[in-house]
């Protein structure tokens, strides 16, 4: 995997981002086990429930298009467009990742430059999550 595509897709992916509420722009570039590499960016809306996050569109396209197992995704995101911290995924978008991947190698990259991210799995971030395998 090369983690420098990944942070490039998703920081491009930001300035698709729809977000004229908050002005936090978001950008995911997510990698499928196919080898494929899907991005998505933040949907805000005025009644703000229906808002999609970057990471959550990432998915749901690729699941749309038939990938279901993946290995990474890179977000970054900040005010009006401005990488300035790191961008983690909110507990919704944490969940989505859990129902496709496997939480002992699934790996979530937070970028905010090409030289600049941090590397998470996402068991690190969802500890004791709750996906397909208790319902077995």
């Amino acid at each position: 995997m090369e983690k420098k595509k990944l942070i490039r897709l998703a920081i491009q992916a930001m300035e698709r981002s729809y977000s004229p509420y908050s002005g936090f722009r978001v950008g995911a570039a997510l990698l499928g086990k196919s080898g494929q590499i899907y991005q998505g960016c933040n949907i805000e809306n005025a009644a703000y429930t229906p808002t999609n996050c970057a990471e959550r569109t990432a998915f749901f396209k690729a699941v749309s298009e038939g990938e279901r197992e993946f290995e990474a995704i890179c977000i970054a995101g900040g005010k009006d467009g401005v990488l300035t911290g790191f961008t983690a995924p909110c507990g919704v978008c944490r969940q989505v990742m859990m129902e496709f991947c496997d939480p002992e190698t699934f790996q979530i990259i937070l970028a905010r430059s090409e030289s600049d991210w941090r590397e998470y799995r996402l068991k690190e971030l969802l500890p004791e999550g709750f996906g397909p395998g208790n319902l077995a």
